[in-house]
């Protein structure tokens, strides 16, 4: 039997959920050990954009700048393309900057895009590189690949967990206060729990409604055969093989997926059959060298019926399954975790209350539901175009037919990929730790996205006289903005805190803009940057507010 090792949290799964929330553990001093059964990072490109939130808590988090890096080159286009096949009709482009060009647009764009971070497509095996170096710094983390975690049992005082060696030769016990799943689809945690799924996962869709197989190529020569304008990503649209290419690296190496038709998955998949899905899309003659195939399904629209039990937590594909048009899996997943770290570290530390962590599935389980639901709205938009033979002819009909697809998929890939509202709506309005102070908020619209300082959204972006961002400003733990009145007005707040055990910075920053964007003199910003109140420091009860914000109660 092993001897009982002890950790304040232990993480099961070290994918971006997992990595991320050992990072906001480590950063606060959380003991933790997390076991991934892999032996070190993904090694297949997927999940290829990272959204502009994701971005900010990257920024956040110290290592914006390393992921904005990665993926291609900094002058590469992230256009979104739609055509017949590879090397033919062109459809549809959806024109995106560069890194380089994102960089340098961010400063001056306001309004549904005010932001420091705009979104960067890169895969996820780069991004984890990253996540993994940082997770691997903390010191008071511990990031065992290897070890897969084999059950546990929970009770009132904390989790005994089990793990194995992948190699098979030897077994770890942990103590722990806390047990977070981040283990993906088929979670062992969420399986012990009994926890089920709900939703659908089966779609009548000629695009995103099923079975679907991953090739990862090398190719030198496919720019050159495909004779266009470079761009991030294609959508291949005919009747024969629906596909999307997203460019790797932006010189020799891609991912093509595509979709099976029925009865093709049922036999083992070859290299024969990859190279003819290739060619299929390409319509034309190109060489390749393949490197990995997978198969994946892609019709999942699933949540999980909870989210915790006890000291039992789960985030990313633990929770929520996506069909992944939009991008949302990987950047809702990361979002969870940022929500569920602070909250996890203040219990203990001892200055989060017992409604802390319950307000954590109160606060994320709906927006797994809208964001399952929006992936789904986005897949359909597009899978359920089909189009004739007549696309692919060089004849009037086809010219015709072609002009209406241009049309129907510029739209599309306008209202998949310009998703401010998405990004940036997230609210948490209902939620115990959050102090509503009776406005009402701007639409949820996945297009559109109105910065707004009522409480229970994501602080609204400004950059500063200085051409600093304002998010660079707040603390890393709860940060008392103070747009207007004078510092003296912090001092309820500031001696509030202190009593509580509980984190608070202190900004600053009398300008008229920013109290106006705020709609008061002041505003709590909390360690994920959503508004826990907002008003006027001299007529409010600071106490109470805090106790609110630290899941303690009001009273």
């Amino acid at each position: 039997m092993a001897a009982v090792e002890h950790a304040d949290v232990v993480i099961a799964g070290g994918g971006p959920a997992g990595l991320v929330l050992a990072i906001e553990l480590g950063r606060r001093g959380v003991r933790t050990i997390l076991f991934d059964e892999k032996p070190g990072t993904t090694a297949n490109p997927q999940a290829h954009a990272t959204q502009a939130r994701t971005m900010e808590h990257y920024r956040r988090l110290g290592f914006a700048h390393e992921i904005r890096a990665l993926g291609m080159p900094a002058d590469f286009p992230t256009d979104m393309v739609c055509c017949t096949r590879l090397a033919r009709y062109e459809l549809a482009r959806f024109r995106r900057p560069s890194a380089r060009q994102a960089t340098e647009a961010v400063r001056n764009l306001s309004g549904s895009w005010s932001t420091p971070e705009l979104p960067h497509r890169c895969c996820l095996m780069f991004v984890e590189r990253v996540l993994h170096r940082h997770a691997r710094a903390q010191s008071s983390v511990e990031v065992a690949n290897g070890w897969r975690v084999t059950g546990f049992e929970a009770d009132a005082d904390g989790v005994t967990v089990r793990a194995a060696a992948t190699s098979g030769s030897g077994e770890r016990v942990v103590r722990a206060r806390y047990l977070a799943g981040c283990d993906g689809p088929r979670s062992i945690v969420r399986r012990e729990l009994g926890i089920p799924m709900q939703g659908e996962s089966q779609f009548d869709r000629a695009w995103m409604g099923g079975m679907m197989v991953a090739v990862y190529f090398r190719a030198p020569t496919l720019y050159a055969v495909m004779d266009r304008p470079p761009a991030w990503m294609y959508f291949t649209v005919n009747p024969e093989r629906r596909s999307v290419l997203i460019s790797v690296n932006g010189t020799d190496e891609f991912v093509i997926n595509a979709q099976l038709k029925p009865g093709e998955g049922e036999g083992p998949f070859t290299e024969a059959d990859a190279r003819r899905f290739f060619a299929e899309s390409l319509g034309a003659e190109c060489p390749i060298e393949i490197l990995s195939t997978a198969t994946w399904h892609g019709g999942f629209m699933l949540v999980a019926e909870r989210y915790h039990a006890g000291r039992v937590l789960m985030a990313g594909d633990a929770v929520h399954l996506f069909t992944p048009t939009g991008g949302l899996g990987y950047n809702t997943a990361v979002d969870d975790v940022c929500n569920l770290g602070w909250k996890l570290a203040a219990n203990v530390q001892g200055w989060g209350g017992p409604a802390l962590l319950d307000s954590y599935e109160t606060e994320r389980r709906p927006i797994g539901l809208r964001n399952t639901g929006l992936a789904k709205m986005m897949a359909d938009r597009i899978g359920h175009f089909r189009p004739t033979r007549a696309i692919e002819e060089a004849t009037s009909e086809g010219d015709a037919e072609r002009t209406l697809a241009s049309a129907h998929l510029l739209d599309h890939l306008q209202k998949e990929f310009n998703i401010p509202g998405v990004t940036f709506g997230v609210r948490y309005d209902g939620s115990p730790i959050v102090v509503a102070d009776g406005t009402t908020p701007p639409p949820d619209l996945p297009n559109a996205y109105v910065p707004t300082g009522c409480p229970g959204g994501r602080a609204p972006h400004w950059w500063l006289p200085d051409g600093t961002s304002l998010y660079d400003r707040f603390g890393r733990d709860f940060t008392l903005l103070l747009a207007g009145g004078t510092m003296d007005d912090s001092q309820p707040f500031a001696k509030a805190a202190a009593a509580l055990g509980m984190p608070l910075d202190i900004v600053f920053l009398p300008e008229a803009g920013l109290r106006d964007l705020y709609g008061a003199d002041a505003a709590l910003i909390r360690p994920d940057q959503h508004v826990a109140w907002r008003g006027s420091p001299g007529a409010t009860n600071a106490d109470r507010v805090l106790r609110q914000a630290a899941g303690r109660g009001a009273d």
